[in-house]
């Protein structure tokens, strides 16, 4: 009984993203030629990370939402449990960021130079040269009042624990002069961990943190705000979720 439940949630799921992606391909891909910021393909994919929360009855929830002011750009830095993270930040956060994509999906026909055009940042994560120069670009194309988002351990967490934070973010948040807003996200992984292709409905919980200013700060400094950040983004987070409530904010 247990195989075949949880076949038929791969089989449901499978479904739904098919539909879903078929449905929104060509609004997502046309809009994001005819867009010069990229924000309305960014507004429309949210409709398919909509879809996907209903399909799989997770619901996620946000608290301190009011930490994100109107038209400013930050460099987003988020713990990373599960491929669910991406659909609760897309629906709860409210505002336009663009995401670090490797250089491997550019070559999908179409679709690639589509989320190119979208002002995502393609990066080359073999060549750190490469990639540093594609973030520069990249940074450069971004529409005014835009943030971008960094996962800063690089990966889904395997164990569900948070692991060391890569530098690419913070360096990007030094050159831009952008605040970072440390975001965690609990229970993500409950609802899909990494290896799994079936998912368990339930809660997600997203926390936006108060923002760290990056003035004052250089790459001498780096780790120290990188340990800032870390400590905020780790003080509330809460491997138990939703059985015990999260940390006191």
């Amino acid at each position: 009984m247990n195989a075949l439940l949880r076949g038929a949630k791969i089989v449901w799921v499978c479904f739904w993203m098919s539909f879903a992606s078929i449905l929104l391909f060509l609004p997502i891909t046309i809009s994001a030629f005819l867009s010069s910021t990229g924000n309305l393909p960014f507004t429309i994919s949210k409709a398919w990370a909509w879809i996907m929360l209903k399909v799989t009855w997770v619901h996620p929830e946000i608290k301190g939402k009011e930490y994100i002011r109107k038209n400013q750009s930050y460099i987003i830095i988020s713990n990373h449990q599960s491929h669910f993270d991406i659909l609760a930040l897309v629906t709860k956060l409210g505002m336009q960021f663009r995401w670090i994509i490797k250089k491997e999906l550019r070559k999908i026909p179409l679709f690639g130079y589509a989320l190119y055009k979208s002002r995502n940042i393609y990066i080359d994560r073999s060549n750190r040269e490469k990639a540093v120069e594609s973030i520069h670009n990249g940074v450069s194309r971004l529409p005014e009042g835009a943030s971008i988002m960094f996962f800063a351990e690089g990966t889904r967490s395997p164990d569900g624990k948070i692991h060391p934070f890569k530098k690419g973010g913070f360096m990007t948040a030094l050159e831009t002069g952008f605040p970072i807003l440390p975001v965690t996200v609990n229970g993500s992984r409950k609802i899909l961990p990494k290896k799994s292709v079936e998912f368990h409905p339930g809660p997600i919980e997203v926390i936006v943190n108060k923002p760290i200013n990056t003035n004052g700060y250089t790459p001498e400094k780096i780790d120290e705000l990188i340990d800032r950040t870390r400590s905020v983004i780790t003080s509330h987070f809460n491997p138990d979720y939703p059985e015990r409530g999260g940390n006191a904010r």
